[in-house]
């Protein structure tokens, strides 16, 4: 059953997946997100939103005092690894740790980690800009898709369904990348544009041949990248992880344990 504040995910992401796929089935060639200046009611629409979820999580018992300080110390790791990798040719040691949070600390958690972390570390590295709430809402969502694999996959092949759900994942991540670019990138008077009044496979195909040629170079590396980092560090960092929520499971239960033997 899902947690109350988990069904803020479910607009939230409905807005999310809107925005990057509406140039697939809007035939409007005005639509407001076609206009790069107007993405920043996208965002003015995401982040409060982002917020109110994690507000609610603290009001409803999905993060207390100690919760909150954890999402702090590992927004802090992913924002100097974003500054270690830049990015370059998809080099990002960020998306390794996300996954691994994401997967023991649950989906409810790793979506506020992502929003949290992006959000954090583009004000540090001065990425901030319309491109923001996307990849924002697609860090929370390669988090949070990682808290959703099924807990009884242990031992070896843990390491392994990870690692498929991570090369899943960076794809993913780079495809909605410059699907939200896509419109005003590349102009209209392309081959391979946007048009408002075609089909939706018609965009469809031009949108898939414009992103093989322009972000294989990229998206490769970075699934390659997290999947090497995953193999050799993801046993020790996940009995961490495991062994860090155990601890804080125990801390959080204590007083009521108290109260009940009272």
């Amino acid at each position: 059953m899902l947690k109350r504040s988990s069904y803020l995910l479910i607009p939230l992401s409905l807005l999310g997946l809107l925005a990057f796929t509406w140039p697939l089935f809007i035939p409007e060639s005005n639509f407001f997100l076609l206009q790069n200046e107007n993405t920043k009611w996208l965002a003015a629409a995401i982040l409060p939103i982002a917020i109110l979820l994690f507000i609610f999580e603290i009001n409803h018992g999905g993060l207390d005092a100690k919760s909150v300080a954890l999402l702090g110390v590992f927004a802090a790791l992913i924002c100097g690894l974003r500054l270690l990798g830049a990015g370059a040719i998809g080099i990002e040691p960020i998306w390794f740790l996300l996954i691994l949070i994401g997967r023991v600390f649950g989906a409810n958690f790793g979506f506020t980690l992502g929003v949290t972390s992006l959000f954090a570390s583009a004000l540090i590295t001065g990425g901030v800009g319309p491109w923001l709430a996307f990849q924002m809402l697609a860090a929370g969502w390669v988090a949070m898709f990682a808290g959703l694999i099924p807990k009884r996959i242990t031992g070896k092949y843990e390491l392994i369904i990870i690692s498929v759900y991570a090369v899943v994942a960076t794809q993913l991540f780079g495809l909605l990348m410059n699907l939200q670019l896509w419109p005003w990138l590349i102009g209209t008077d392309s081959q391979l544009s946007f048009v408002a009044s075609d089909s939706v496979a018609d965009n469809l195909q031009r949108f898939l041949v414009f992103h093989l040629a322009t972000s294989l170079s990229w998206d490769l590396p970075r699934a390659v990248f997290t999947v090497a980092l995953i193999l050799l560090t993801g046993k020790p960092i996940l009995i961490t992880l495991n062994r860090a929520k155990q601890r804080l499971e125990l801390v959080s239960n204590a007083p009521l344990k108290k109260q009940t033997a009272v």
